[in-house]
């Protein structure tokens, strides 16, 4: 080995509870013990004071994701306090990402979830777990699932007071909130309301928030399928519809990770029901007009998925400079000149693009770009029963030709 390169576990990650000292074994208070450089909260270093030599080194504000200041000491002993487990939404995540795992010790601690799980007697197995340290959430919409139960990590004391206000407007409000304080510590506590009539007052900061989900008949559920019922968006008429929806998401084909252009958005209808297929999903929404692309943001909230990306402008102008994307949906303004050319040399290899059309114009663009570059052609026609005077009648919608095909 080289005199530049580092020694082989230069770093140790040892996962710190409320308890402190108490909580740790011997081979982490050793290694504490022994560090030249000891990285941490405030709270973490003072937990270790009494028996630590090695220099206190705190997180500096704003939190460097870089880590530069670690990384800056590699080859010396060096330790890290992380809260419970440093790989649950904590530093160890941050730390491997810019470290081999070879050159780390990871010494884990119960994590607040896993200590908050056997409190109540919860298999984690069959529950929901959620993030919200740092995060809206509204990302919890998603989870709002009838007799579901959810673990969330949470900002601080103000959070269920918030998670209790946001499931009574969304009809949630029989729902039983119980706040988990300080776990693991000598100031543990646990408390627990009725959303609709939460009156717990000065929450501890350090708190896990779980719900038992009790939802009335009216309570906004959103379905765990593909194509939402269109009254959950708002729109001015400029939506894709359901069963259009579920049969173009179908084609567009999300897998984990991948990122989406909703070209024209409308509602932002497609680029939401791509985010909510999993977390790791990401969409971008171009929309030209103003209220619309307002709407959208509202919709995305609405839905969960308030991460969702809106970009204010016209194809093909507005598509410059985006990020790459892995598939393409061209729904409004696909007739344009030069949206689709634009789409079609965006995309990257492999990616899929799949653009809609009502007009005759737009479904022109799509055969001619059919005959040149091949794919699929779709035509689907929906009809929805509707009264016709005392008797009802099949009214037909207007047909969608749906061109797919996926980049060589």
């Amino acid at each position: 080995m080289s005199k530049n390169q580092p020694t082989l576990q230069w770093l140790t990650i040892v996962g710190i509870g409320e308890d402190g000292l108490a909580g740790l074994g011997d081979e982490a208070k050793r290694r504490i013990a022994e560090a030249e450089f000891i990285f941490g909260g405030k709270r973490h270093l003072a937990l270790v004071a009494s028996f630590a030599k090695g220099k206190p080194c705190p997180w500096p504000v704003p939190f460097d994701a870089g880590m530069a200041d670690v990384l800056a000491l590699a080859g010396r002993n060096v330790c890290v306090l992380a809260s419970g487990d440093p790989f649950f939404h904590g530093v160890g995540a941050t730390l491997a990402r810019k470290v081999q795992p070879r050159e780390m010790h990871v010494i884990s601690a119960p994590s607040a979830i896993s200590l908050a799980a056997a409190r109540l007697g919860w298999a984690l197995q069959d529950i929901e777990i959620i993030s919200l340290h740092g995060h809206p959430i509204d990302l919890i919409r998603p989870l709002l699932q009838p007799n579901a139960r959810i673990l969330a990590l949470t900002s601080d004391g103000g959070a269920p007071v918030a998670m209790a206000r946001l499931l009574t407007e969304l009809d949630f409000g029989a729902s039983r909130l119980t706040v988990l304080e300080a776990l693991g510590g000598p100031n543990e506590n646990q408390r627990s309301a009725r959303a609709e009539a939460f009156n717990l007052e000065n929450i501890n900061p350090l708190n896990v928030l779980a719900i038992e989900i009790d939802s009335a008949p009216q309570a906004r559920v959103l379905p765990l399928t593909s194509g939402l019922a269109d009254h959950l968006f708002d729109h001015d008429g400029q939506i894709t519809k359901r069963e259009i929806r579920a049969v173009t998401l179908s084609a567009l084909a999300p897998r984990r990770g991948e990122l989406l252009w909703d070209v024209g958005a409308g509602s932002g209808s497609i680029g939401i029901e791509w985010m909510l297929a999993h977390p790791s999903m990401r969409a971008i929404a171009i929309e030209a007009d103003p209220a619309r692309a307002a709407r959208i943001g509202h919709n995305a909230v609405a839905c969960g998925v308030p991460g969702l990306v809106i970009v204010e402008g016209s194809a093909p102008k507005a598509l410059m400079k985006l990020e790459t994307p892995d598939a393409i949906f061209v729904g409004g303004g696909g007739s344009d000149a030069g949206v689709l050319n634009a789409a079609i040399k965006a995309l990257r290899t492999g990616g899929r693009l799949v653009a809609n059309a009502v007009t005759l114009e737009m479904e022109a663009h799509l055969l001619g770009q059919h005959t040149k570059l091949g794919g699929d052609l779709t035509r689907i026609a929906v009809s929805r029963a509707s009264p016709v005077g005392s008797m009802q009648a099949w009214r037909p919608a207007m047909p969608v030709t749906q061109w797919s095909w996926v980049k060589p």
